[in-house]
C-alpha cells in the first residue's frame, strides 16, 4: 500500500520503519526534507507524501495539524484514508482541544477525508511492538468511514495488532475519548517511570 507520513519525529520513524519492513511504499513528508536521512526511509515535502500515499499518517504534533493540514489543502487530501495518531499539548501539558478532540475538527474542516484516529493510546515502541507487553492490550480506532477502519484495522495488523486487539469505538467523536485518556497516560508514565505500557479492556466475567 502506498502510505506518505506526515512529520519525521520518533513516532513518524517509528511506524515508518515498520511499515516499510512489511512491504508497504511509504514516503515521509517534511517541511525541509533535504538533508534528512533514516536506515530505509523517503523523505519529501509534505505535498509529495500527501499526492503518494492512499492513507495519509498524521503523526505531527498535534498544535500545528490543523495549519499544516490546511496549507496542504482540502482537494490533496480529498478521498485520502488519514490515520490520525496526533494529541495536541500547550506548553503546560494541558489539552489544545479540551472540549473536543483533533480527530474530529480534522474531520469537521476535511470532509471529504476519511479520518480515523487510533495509535494515540500509547507510545511508540508499543504502537510497533504489542507483543513485547505482558500480555494483550488493546487499540482504538474512532471514525464515521466503515472502510475507512477496515483499511487502517489492515494496517494496524501490519504493525503487529491483530483483529481481536482492536477495538472500534464507533464515530469521530468517540477520537476525544483517545485523547483526553493523555493525561492518564501522563500520569501513569510520571508514576511507574516507564512510558513502555498499555491498557487492555478487560470485560466482566461471564
Amino acid at each position: 500500500m502506498r502510505i506518505g507520513i506526515l512529520g519525521t519525529g520518533n513516532v513518524a520513524r517509528t511506524i515508518a520503519t515498520e511499515l516499510v519492513d512489511t512491504g508497504h511504499d511509504v514516503l515521509l513528508g517534511s517541511r525541509e526534507p533535504d538533508g534528512r536521512t533514516g536506515p530505509g526511509l523517503t523523505f519529501v515535502t509534505h505535498a509529495k507524501a500527501v499526492a503518494h500515499g492512499e492513507v495519509i499518517v498524521n503523526a505531527t504534533p498535534g498544535d500545528v495539524s490543523l495549519p499544516l493540514l490546511r496549507r496542504i489543502g482540502a482537494d490533496a487530501l480529498a478521498d485520502k484514508v488519514l490515520l490520525d495518531i496526533a494529541i495536541g499539548f500547550n506548553e503546560d501539558w494541558t489539552l489544545t482541544h479540551p472540549g473536543t478532540s483533533l480527530g474530529e475538527l480534522i474531520q469537521e474542516e476535511f470532509p471529504y477525508t476519511h479520518v480515523v484516529k487510533t495509535l494515540c493510546t500509547m507510545d511508540s515502541t508499543a504502537m510497533v511492538n504489542p507483543t513485547g507487553l505482558e500480555g494483550p492490550s488493546t487499540v482504538f480506532l474512532s471514525g464515521d468511514d466503515w472502510a475507512a477502519k477496515q483499511t487502517v484495522g489492515q494496517l494496524l495488523g501490519d504493525l503487529g495488532w491483530p483483529e481481536s486487539y482492536q477495538l472500534d469505538l464507533g464515530g469521530i467523536r468517540t477520537a476525544r475519548g483517545q485523547e483526553h485518556y493523555a493525561l492518564l497516560f501522563i500520569g501513569i508514565a510520571l508514576t511507574t517511570g516507564s512510558f513502555g505500557f498499555n491498557i487492555k479492556v478487560v470485560p466482566q466475567r461471564a
